[in-house]
């Protein structure tokens, strides 16, 4: 060290947030220094503008860039799950590119959305959530309660999740490159079925002989009922197919039961050679997926700057689908005078996502329910009398389509073929998203400062579909000859925000925070559609390629609030906290008379490891208690079925159509004038803590969110030219606890230990129906009772195996004339059903490790749920006795005969025409433990990389959907709350990747 006074002789180091350390004057000094939870108190974002941790008394959890981009993702809504307490993630669809579905304490609606608002920045975000890098996000924040969100008004009462981009640090320029090659595999496994086609016949003719259609076997006619029952079974009324060669004058299947032994798998029929093929082998792939992104930051004094550009391709795990983006971000803001700054960020994504029928659960095209629900007998392709693979003048492969060669398969994916879809099909759209926010900050006088934001979002999204004309159902041979359709997307928004903001102290312990606002927003939402059929070429996806059946459709809907808000935040020498806000808010949805509504929200907080009688609690380094309470409103109100947005819901909707070329109009929906918001009354209070250091820190809250003057769909007489007529009408709560724990078990100089672990337990209630329903209302298989969860099915109740019959049985509701408790009728059952109780999830959340040592680092993330039910639709269609094609589960193998009469699967008998309807049997546990993120990388060091002019080198591994633990192997309760079906499975993904930084 130089120039230091020869009398000097110890050195004091100080920074903020930081243990000051004094160590003696050396020509070399290395201090190290450590943190001073005291002093370091985290800056968190909050509704408009930020606030210390220690002095916020709502609630909200913030994950930082660090667990989000060890994520490899195409949504960042996907990074949410496990990560933070009250917040609930399920996926409908693992298609690259798609939103998971994210609920915030519990569901707050029967008919309105639950989707929480997304704000980028400061400004509400109306993009599509794929469109954002997550390369770009410095964090986000969940705002969960009235005191964090009701500033928001009319569009936070679901919850808010406030994305913040990166900024600039101080310092020269920094640039970092990061890259990641990977593999995509299926995260999840098709279901246990019966693989030997041996045996699946076997099954098959164990079904039909047992149905005994003829009386053959009644009659003791064995050997009739044994040839009758392989004719029927290779028919095309049950299987329709043969792929065993058996020889002359002998049957497939013997008399007892067996494949016959001089049995050997393929048959020529002189034309055709039939083999099985595995669906699923041939449907999966292991696609690559690949991500770039390059950013480069850094400030001044004056100046903030980041910019950044990115790539992804993510080929997704079935033939043609996947999600490539290009996505760009400019963010910087100046102090153009000491009173003034202002700044900007603009972002653009466009997108090309190639999409296949992977959602519609029960979709002949849906590769997913092909790969559980065929049989083993089937093949995939046509193949010649040699046992080739054909192929078509054109050059495509034949695919078996089930309607193409001398057998037929008339049951199961009739005339279809999902591999054949994705090659010779076509499902793609595309969009440009442009979103940008600029802001001035002035600086007025005396702690009065004003702020202007601006928002604007576009996005615009073209969709493509053409179905081919040489096969399948809308093939030229079945009259159609194809289809073409395009469709075109445009939304575009504007979000104004006019804040004043007074932030004074007084007598350096009384802290004022005054805020004062206006905020106006618009939307629009244009969409055009257009079809055609009988293309012309099949490469050439436009509506001109077709000829026949035009068919054309266009919309337009609109959507505006404005509001006023107000916000006081108070706090007594850093020890005692107390805030208000209010919002007045107007929605074009309601009616000009019902337009405006109040909302508000009051907290305090109570810092209590600062009173005199902890003072010699030196383990406890904070320790505060918070409480809030507040409304909020909804209008996000949909149609009947949940599916769309109604922006009109007080207007009567009518459709329009031809009749004998003049007008003809039909009521669509019947408005109501009077509708108004659905009212969320949010309580919540708890804990902060940190404990030992820093050791031991986290938060529990107790949670309720009450929701009054619900949507409720009345039902009506048709006679007044309608059936429903929408109402305010019922109320619902969600009571519940939170608890979020985070731990720094070891720290030193070369090695730290993490773990974190949260959990959410919450409970729904309904509180009031419509006076008329008295207390009660049933709705296909769900029933909604006052005093119990809305998350309850109406079903017959499944009472297992009749064991000397076999047949499946049902209990009553009570004993019926001959005092019988069960029915092997499942009409009489449908008449008998039951309540199932509350299916949710009783407890759900995440856990998880990081470990450093030297240069290495390891993380690994999991999430679980415990204690809830869902249906499982997919198993339900593997247990069905109609021996018509669909693969079996190998549960199927314990079936009840008369040598096996102590089970609970039904008899093999083609007559039982309802043993796998809709009952309780096939509600399973929703338990699962799922093992998110693996991460392993290293860290060169800085001695070796400078010399190279390099600041940092990371090589890194990262795994994603690595396992999945559940009750059943194949099912996925990620997939919602209710029921599991054939979606897109979620993806495994296996990458290496290295980060370099300039």
């Amino acid at each position: 060290m130089t120039n230091v006074p020869s009398s000097a002789g110890t050195l004091v180091i100080s920074f903020i947030g930081m243990q000051t350390q004094e160590v003696k004057i050396a020509p070399m000094v290395k201090v190290v220094l450590k943190s001073d939870s005291e002093q370091l108190d985290e800056v968190m974002v909050v509704a408009y503008g930020t606030a210390k941790k220690s002095a916020f008394t709502g609630s909200a959890s913030t994950i930082k860039n660090e667990k989000i981009t060890s994520r490899q993702t195409s949504n960042v809504t996907n990074a949410l799950a496990g990560q933070v307490a009250g917040v609930q993630t399920t996926s409908s669809t693992g298609q690259p590119g798609k939103d998971a579905t994210v609920r915030i304490r519990g569901i707050g609606s029967i008919s309105a959305s639950n989707t929480p608002l997304y704000v980028v920045d400061g400004v509400p975000y109306d993009g599509e959530i794929s469109a954002i890098n997550s390369s770009d996000i410095e964090s986000m924040t969940v705002l969960k309660d009235a005191a964090s969100n009701a500033l928001y008004g009319a569009r936070g009462a679901n919850g808010v999740i406030l994305i913040t981009t990166k900024r600039g640090k101080t310092g020269d320029a920094r640039v970092t490159f990061d890259a990641k090659w990977g593999v995509n595999k299926r995260g999840v496994p098709s279901y246990e079925t019966v693989q030997d086609p041996g045996k699946f016949y076997e099954m098959a003719y164990s079904a039909i002989y047992n149905g005994d259609l003829k009386g053959y076997a009644a009659a003791g006619d064995l050997v009739a009922a044994n040839k009758y029952a392989n004719q029927a079974m290779l028919s095309s009324s049950y299987l329709g197919y043969q792929v065993f060669t058996v020889p002359n004058g002998e049957q497939l299947i013997g008399m007892d039961g067996k494949l016959n032994p001089n049995a050997t798998l393929g048959y020529s029929d002189g034309t055709y050679y039939y083999r099985p093929d595995n669906w699923s082998d041939e449907l999966f792939e292991n696609n690559m997926r690949q991500e770039y992104n390059l950013s480069v930051s850094g400030a001044t004094e004056k100046m903030n700057y980041y910019m950044s550009a990115g790539y992804l391709d993510d080929q997704g795990i079935v033939p043609n689908s996947g999600f490539q983006r290009y996505s760009a971000r400019l963010k910087a803001d100046y102090q153009v005078k000491p009173w003034l700054k202002l700044g900007g960020n603009v972002s653009f994504t466009h997108y090309d996502s190639r999409e296949q029928d992977t959602e519609g659960g029960s979709s002949n095209a849906n590769a997913f329910y092909a790969a559980n629900i065929m049989g083993a007998i089937y093949p995939m392709y046509i193949r010649d009398a040699e046992g080739n693979i054909m192929i078509d003048e054109r050059g495509y492969k034949r695919y078996d389509y089930g309607s193409d060669t001398n057998f037929s398969r008339d049951n199961v994916i009739p005339n279809a073929n999902p591999l054949a879809s994705y090659m010779l099909d076509m499902m793609r759209y595309a969009g440009d998203v442009i979103s940008g926010k600029w802001f001035a900050d002035i600086d007025i006088w005396g702690g009065i400062k004003a702020k202007i934001n601006i928002g604007v979002d576009a996005n615009n999204v073209r969709y493509t579909n053409m179905v081919n004309p040489y096969y399948g159902q809308y093939s030229e041979t079945s009259g159609v000859g194809g289809i073409v359709s395009v469709a075109s997307q445009r939304t575009f928004s504007t979000n104004l925000q006019y804040l004043l903001t007074y932030n004074k102290t007084f007598n350096n312990v009384h802290n004022l925070d005054v805020l004062a606002g206006y905020e106006n927003y618009n939307y629009k939402y244009q969409y055009l559609y257009g079809s055609r059929e009988k293309i012309y070429n099949p490469d050439v996806p436009e509506l001109n390629n077709g000829i026949l059946n035009q068919n054309n459709s266009s919309y337009t809907n609109n959507y505006a609030t404005e509001g006023w808000l107000f916000r006081v935040q108070y706090d007594y020498d850093g020890k005692y906290f107390v805030s208000g806000s209010y919002r007045r808010d107007a929605s074009s949805v309601f009616h000009p008379d019902n337009r405006w509504g109040n909302f508000w929200s009051i907290g305090a907080g109570w810092l209590m490891n600062k009173e005199s009688f902890l003072a010699d609690q030196t383990w406890i380094d904070m320790l505060k208690f918070k409480i809030s309470y507040g409304l909020q409103g909804n209008d996000n109100l949909m149609y009947e079925g949940g599916l769309y947005r109604n922006y009109y819901p007080y207007m009567d909707q009518y459709t329009l159509s031809n009749s004998n070329s003049d007008f003809a109009t039909s009521l669509y929906y019947k408005g109501n004038p009077e509708i108004t918001w659905e009212t969320s009354h949010s309580f919540n209070t708890g804990f902060d803590f940190t404990f030992w250091g820093g050791k031991l820190s986290g938060t529990v809250e107790y949670f309720s969110r009450k929701t009054t003057d619900m949507l409720y769909f009345k039902p009506v007489s048709p006679s007044m030219g309608y059936s429903r007529f929408p109402e305010n009408v019922g109320s619902m709560i969600n009571r519940g606890v939170e608890l979020d724990l985070n731990s720094n078990i070891f720290s030193t100089k070369d090695f730290t230990w993490d773990v974190n672990f949260n959990l959410t337990h919450f409970k729904n209630e309904v509180l009031e129906l419509a006076p008329e329903l008295n207390g009660q209302l049933i709705d296909g298989s769900r029933i909604y009772r006052e005093g119990e969860s809305m998350y309850q099915l109406y079903l017959p109740k499944y009472a297992g195996v009749n064991p000397e019959t076999g047949e499946s049985q049902w209990a009553l509701l009570e004993p019926n004339e001959a005092g019988e408790t069960v029915t092997t009728s499942y009409t009489e059952a449908s008449s008998n059903r039951f309540a199932t109780g509350d299916i949710l999830p009783k407890v759900y959340g995440g856990f998880g490790t990081s470990l450093t040592f030297k240069g290495f680092d390891f993380s690994i993330a999991f999430a679980y749920q415990l204690g809830g039910r869902i249906l499982d639709y997919t198993y339900q269609s593997l247990m069905s006795t109609d021996a018509q094609g669909a693969a079996w589960h190998v549960d199927m193998l314990r079936a009840w005969t008369p040598e096996n009469k102590n089970t609970d699967v039904p008899r093999m008998n083609v007559q039982d025409l309802y043993t796998s309807n809709l009952s309780d049997r096939w509600l399973t546990s929703s338990d699962y433990l799922s093992l998110q993120n693996i991460t392993f990388g290293y860290t060169l060091p800085k001695s070796l990389t400078r010399k190279i002019k390099i600041d940092g080198i990371r090589l890194y591994f990262v795994a994603d959907n690595v396992a999945l633990l559940t009750a059943r192997k194949g099912l996925d309760p990620r997939q919602g709350y209710v029921a599991a079906d054939n979606v897109y499975s979620p993806i495994r993904t296996i990458s290496g990747g290295i980060s370099l930084n300039f």
